[in-house]
């Protein structure tokens, strides 16, 4: 295939499912150990958390869209309203994100990719001092 044809396909064309699985692993085991950022999730358990990271971001990605038949719309400033998510806890978030991109071994231009997603959608979902 030649490299424009792999350039017009989605993130989620080029790498597949299981990379994102493990990136959201990854990411949800850095939680459970950072006591601040746990704080945040109020379920005992991150695995339901974990799994609706993976759904959307396989899904915002060009994945099958598992999750809005799930959950609808992903409305995502609207569903963190409830939490205080102050540049603090974002840069949190953004640390166990980072160690999760750079762990999953993607190809440099995929991981530009995501990570600059992730930075925004980081950015966007502040929403306290």
């Amino acid at each position: 295939m030649s490299k424009s044809g792999e350039a017009d396909k989605s993130l989620y064309e080029r790498i597949g499912e299981e990379p994102f699985r493990r990136i959201v692993h990854a990411f949800y085991e850095g939680v459970a150990e950072d006591a601040e950022l746990r704080a945040l999730y109020p379920e005992e358990d991150l695995g339901p958390a974990e799994e609706r990271l993976a759904l959307f971001l396989i899904q915002y990605w060009g994945g099958p869209s598992t999750y809005s038949q799930k959950r609808g719309h992903p409305r995502l400033r609207m569903r963190h309203a409830g939490f205080h998510i102050d540049a603090a806890a974002r840069d949190l978030w953004l640390k166990h994100m980072r160690a999760a991109v750079d762990g999953a071994g993607l190809q440099e231009a995929d991981r530009a990719e995501l990570w600059a997603y992730l930075e925004y959608a980081a950015g966007f979902m502040v929403n306290a001092a």
